[in-house]
């Protein structure tokens, strides 16, 4: 029956900038192009249009559809008249128009999701009744086929395409997550110390004037042995956080100057959604990864991996237009290649580690991916790290309302001052007491380590290998498989590189002989 199917019509790519274009909405309609021909598909190819599984990765991206596409949609009454219809010439009048498909796509969820894909085209299916609709560009002959009921679920995802298939990639394992530390438990410590009541004690805590100390509840708490592991913050630059912030404040005056005046402005989910496809593109990995928005994320991003497939989760309440681009490099850039390049390694698995007496991938995992953060900014300031360190540092000898009121020096917004605080006591239940989460000390600690080495690491190395520690790669690379590994653009020019790495230690006012005699 499927076999009959036959699609007589080509799709285009539009000629318009894509960031102006809505790609996906639960309400409205979902438009593809293509400019590859798809009038010669096998059976088999036509088969795959109706099965929800694929082994290759999508991403997946979500935003609001223009409300003049709302006067374009058909009516069901006409959809039904076109598909009675057997079959269709594409010589008619009908082919010269531009060329479309779209398809109604039911509510979800109430995150945001897009949808990238470097194929030909997409199909969408949906479990939910409203019909797929298709304009008058696109005909279909054969006999009418019955599909059995679907039980309920979320939207599904096929698509099809007249390339061949790539090879399947390896299947993602928990340890590609940036923050695992290779224990062989598959557990998330930051999901179990993000607090479920965090807007309830935020309207409470703001109503007190700051006066309150928050009453954190969890879902499913982390164990006391887990929490005391990163209770304990150190003062080893603590002297370099805060002179990164003063000199940061001397020169624009606020914090929320200098996020202006080098982040831009906030950015749509249509225009989050161009610049992460465009930045895909360029790194050659556009297919690969599932991207969700979301104003839920304690963080700016997140590269994780949810079921085998890496997913990017990005804030849009904290995406700017000069930092994006950065945060893309932080997350893809860094932590999605040297994950991907890691599954190759003989030391992919806990056992592997083991064997090959592997020291943590922190701090160099995020001290690396913090640099490329702030690489090819004109004042690549490491405002956020230092501001991280010194947060947790005082967190640890203060309550949550002495801690907001002393960050305060450097942070005016009560928004930014609140989120700050809760990374820093998150985990915690009663932050009326002295404590801390010290994972945060990681990104200044990580940047300033490889300052330290930047002359002697090799970067493409640090990268090809893994998730591995810099204090690691000479020893490794004998071992290691470095065919067909997975490096950033932005690694290709190593004078360029190095240029920008020097830059940071300027503007920052850091010194060879200062890190030396911390290091």
């Amino acid at each position: 029956m499927l076999e009959s199917i036959r699609v007589t019509e080509k799709l285009h790519w539009p000629e318009q900038e894509l960031a102006k274009k809505s790609i996906l909405n639960a309400e409205d309609s979902f438009i593809i192009d293509s400019k590859r021909s798809i009038s010669h598909l096998s059976s088999g190819v036509l088969k795959d249009i109706f099965t929800t599984g694929t082994s290759s990765y999508n991403v997946l991206l979500q935003s609001k559809e223009e409300k003049k596409y709302h006067s374009q949609k058909q009516s069901s009454s006409t959809y039904s008249k076109r598909c009675r219809k057997t079959s269709k010439s594409p010589n008619t009048s009908r082919s010269k128009d531009p060329r479309r498909m779209k398809a109604l796509v039911p509510v979800t969820s109430s995150g945001t999701w897009y949808c990238l894909e470097r194929r030909p085209a997409v199909f969408v299916t949906s479990s939910v009744s409203s019909p797929v609709k298709f304009t008058h560009d696109i005909s279909v002959t054969g006999n009418g086929i019955v599909l059995p009921p679907k039980p309920k679920s979320k939207v599904k995802w096929c698509h099809f395409s007249t390339l061949p298939k790539t090879k399947p990639q390896p299947q993602l394992s928990r340890s590609f997550e940036k923050g695992d530390d290779f224990s062989g438990k598959k557990f998330c410590i930051l999901t179990a110390i993000k607090p479920t009541n965090l807007e309830k004690e935020k309207l409470r805590f703001f109503k007190s004037d700051y006066t309150y100390n928050p009453q954190f509840e969890y879902a499913n708490p982390a164990l006391p042995s887990v929490l005391a592991k990163h209770s304990h913050a150190s003062d080893r630059f603590l002297k370099q956080s805060i002179n990164i912030m003063e000199l940061t404040l001397q020169k624009y005056g606020s914090y929320e100057k200098f996020e202006q005046a080098t982040g831009g402005s906030l950015l749509s989910k249509t225009r989050i959604w161009s610049h992460v496809r465009k930045y895909m593109m360029k790194e050659g990995c556009l297919g690969e990864i599932v991207v969700h928005l979301t104003e839920d994320l304690l963080s700016r991003a997140s590269m994780t991996v949810v079921n085998g497939c890496p997913t990017l989760t990005i804030n849009v309440c904290t995406a700017r237009e000069h930092w994006l681009e950065g945060m893309l490099r932080h997350e893809i850039g860094t932590h999605y290649f040297r994950g991907i390049n890691n599954l190759q390694q003989p030391w992919n698995s806990w056992t592997g580690r083991k064997k090959h007496e592997l020291k943590p991938n922190n701090p160099t995992e995020e001290g690396l991916a913090s640099i490329h953060s702030v690489l090819f900014r004109k004042d690549p300031f490491l405002w956020r790290a230092a501001l991280l360190y010194y947060t947790v540092y005082r967190a640890s000898q203060m309550s949550f309302c002495e801690l907001f009121r002393d960050i305060g020096r450097f942070v005016k917004d009560p928004n930014t001052r609140w989120d700050y605080c809760v990374r820093a006591k998150r985990g915690w239940t009663d932050t009326s007491q002295p404590g801390c989460f010290s994972k945060d000390q990681v990104y200044l600690d990580g940047i300033l380590q490889i300052l330290r080495y930047r002359d002697t690491i090799d970067f493409h190395l640090l990268t090809a290998l893994g998730k591995v520690s810099y204090e690691d790669v000479d020893r490794l690379k004998g071992l290691a498989v470095t065919e067909n590994m997975r490096v950033p653009h932005f690694l290709q020019d190593h004078g360029r590189y190095m240029e920008h790495l020097e830059k940071i230690m300027e503007v920052n006012e850091l010194t060879d002989r200062e890190l030396k005699d911390l290091i």
